[in-house]
């Protein structure tokens, strides 16, 4: 099973669970990247292994995209203006 630790990012990145056919996931990859905000992509239909963790952070749903920030915290679909604050603390 995997963890926050087992995929908590390097500091001022975050790693985002997500699945190809994700709209939101799509969306916020873009915002990232025109923010210059490194990022790992985790696709738990190809991982499925991953997909407890989402549900464990999610109440039991595969909800996506799924944020690990670097103090292994987890946010479930957050705003780009989210991830920057996360990052800046």
């Amino acid at each position: 099973m995997t963890d926050a630790a087992t995929h908590t990012p390097a500091a001022g990145t975050v790693t985002m669970f997500s699945t190809a056919w994700c709209g939101y996931c799509r969306r916020l990859r873009t915002q990232l990247d025109s923010e210059g905000i490194g990022y790992t992509v985790v696709d738990i239909e190809e991982q499925p292994e991953t997909a407890a963790f989402v549900e464990q952070v999610n109440g039991g749903n595969r909800t996506v995209p799924t944020v690990v920030f670097p103090d292994g915290s987890a946010a479930t679909n957050p705003s780009l203006a989210d991830v920057r604050a996360r990052l800046a603390n």
